[in-house]
């Protein structure tokens, strides 16, 4: 498998596309002027506890106040409170194994008798971007999270990913951290940490305490509310969660960005920086465009999405929850029982579904509607098929067997809004006060209405397709090397296919008629 990671870097968002054997699995877009986002650490002030739901809410600066709850004051809530106190008194930081422990806080405790009150200045942690009227939530466990380990500081101990299995390989990363670590400071040995040389943990290591040690400095002269430290750019912390060697390109159109990610692809995998390429075109064309990630998003982001079967998945959001329903198609009802053509649908909209929740990146609660079945096999083996195309998300998520209702539930973390594009485009007719299809989209319908005609039931092969003059001119336009769009369809379906430019056709609307000039009555294609 060949990734690619195509990053466009906007005056206002940088938008990051990951594509696995030419197909688009992740896409994201942050906003360049966010002021906060997740991982950061900042300095807060108490600006309500509320006992009615066992959290305070945090100022931190311009955005909405944040949501602490009383499980995420964590183990050193007390340390960090100390902390403060210190530097408050001497204005100076203390060493952080000189910081009081403080007392630990019981686990069915009340945010009322932790001591926190209206007014209190506070270290937390970003661990959910805002959402919608929600702000974000936020975390007083503090931690920095690079490519092999997370440091969590006021700590003194060493964990290691449950997915590393081999005892010796985990004595030996266990025995590495700690023989380097600093007094006063955790550890989280990730995944990645396999098989990595033992310089290479001493550096990150000692990286991350660099960092940790250099933003709290900022205490001595900061006021509430202020950030503390700053997650490296979007870019960055996507390679340093999902980097790997299946990476064969990465393409960014930003000069600055171009420069700070191969010099990061040169410490983390020294020899493959010449990997990240910048992109230039003289003809100004998208980085999107060119790299075919434009008009793959305009396919699978709208609210219907179809396989090549004919199957489709509608897929609707609300504020509990993300409900996808499951549809067959006409043609698959046709060709076996209704037993087993609703497990093959199933099993092969499960592919679908597992891509588009990682593609647009849903979380909370995702609720499939699948077609029913009455075999319990059948039920079964849909559910081991969908976790296993789940296995490899990095979000937390879990996934429960189908109830007697056909319903599969999916929970799965969320730390960032779910990514929402509109698929449809301002009409140039009506200047906005009507929608139409995506027009990148508009030829493969076309030709799915041919194949349709062609190859259904009652086939016609003599037909003429009306279509706006601006279209037609497109379909029938032949490159310099090769065959026009026109040719291909004549030459695949029938050569009895005529096209015919009629202004009283709108701009993306067609019309049939058959050789006797009648009209022929067909579903129009849904998006």
């Amino acid at each position: 498998m060949n990734s690619e990671l195509i990053i466009d870097v906007k005056p206002k968002e940088v938008s990051m596309a990951v594509l696995e054997d030419d197909e688009l699995v992740e896409l994201r877009t942050e906003n360049r002027n966010i002021r906060y986002a997740v991982g950061d650490i900042l300095l807060g002030e108490v600006d309500n506890v509320v006992r009615g739901n066992n959290a305070a809410f945090v100022n931190i600066g311009p955005m909405k106040n944040g949501f602490l709850h009383y499980n995420d004051l964590g183990k050193v809530f007390g340390a960090t409170t100390h902390l403060l106190e210190d530097i408050a008194e001497k204005k100076k930081v203390p060493p952080i194994d000189k910081v009081k422990e403080g007392t630990p806080l019981p686990k069915d405790g009340n945010i009322i008798n932790s001591g926190l009150k209206k007014g209190d200045k506070i270290l937390v942690k970003v661990t959910r971007e805002a959402f919608g009227t929600k702000g974000p939530s936020l975390s007083a466990e503090l931690s920095i999270a690079g490519r092999f380990l997370v440091l969590v500081p006021f700590s003194d101990q060493v964990a290691i990913s449950s997915e590393i299995r081999s005892t010796e390989e985990r004595t030996r990363l266990k025995t590495i951290v700690q023989s380097v670590i600093k007094s006063g400071y955790g550890a989280i040995i990730r995944t990645q940490a396999a098989g990595k040389k033992t310089q290479e943990l001493v550096e990150e290591m000692m990286d991350l305490i660099d960092r940790f040690e250099t933003s709290i400095k900022k205490l001595v002269r900061a006021k509430a509310p202020t950030q503390i430290y700053e997650e490296r750019n979007r870019a960055i912390n996507l390679i340093r969660d999902s980097y790997n060697k299946t990476f064969t390109k990465i393409i960014v159109n930003d000069p600055d960005y171009y420069k700070e990610l191969r010099g990061y692809v040169a410490d983390i995998d020294p020899g493959r920086e010449q990997i990240v390429t910048l992109y230039e075109d003289d003809s100004k064309r998208p980085l999107f465009d060119a790299c075919g990630v434009t008009k793959q998003k305009k396919t699978l982001f709208g609210r219907k999405v179809t396989l090549r079967n004919g199957a489709n998945i509608i897929i609707e959001q609300t504020e509990a929850m993300h409900v996808i329903d499951v549809n067959s198609s006409k043609k698959a009802r046709r060709t076996s029982g209704q037993e087993e053509t609703a497990f093959d649908v199933n099993m092969a909209v499960a592919d679908l579904i597992a891509r588009q929740i990682r593609l647009r990146d849903l979380g909370g609660i995702i609720v499939i509607d699948f077609i029913d079945m009455n075999e319990a096999a059948h039920n079964k083996e849909l559910y081991e098929h969908m976790v296993k195309l789940m296995a490899n998300d990095r979000a937390t998520h879990k996934i429960l067997p189908l109830s007697k209702f056909g319903l599969m539930q999916i929970t799965r973390q969320r730390v960032r809004q779910a990514t929402i594009i509109r698929t449809e485009e301002t009409c140039p007719t009506c200047q906005g006060t009507g929608k139409i299809k995506t027009s990148i989209t508009f030829t493969d319908d076309l030709e799915e209405v041919i194949a349709q005609l062609t190859t259904g039931d009652k086939p016609i092969r003599n037909f003429s397709m009306h279509l706006h003059p601006y279209v037609a001119a497109y379909i029938k336009k032949a490159p310099l090397l090769g065959s026009s769009i026109f040719t291909k369809w004549k030459k695949k379906y029938s050569k009895n296919i005529k096209l015919i430019e009629d202004q009283d056709v709108a701009l993306l609307d067609y019309k049939i008629y058959d050789k006797d000039r009648n009209l022929v009555e067909l579903e129009k294609l849904e998006k």
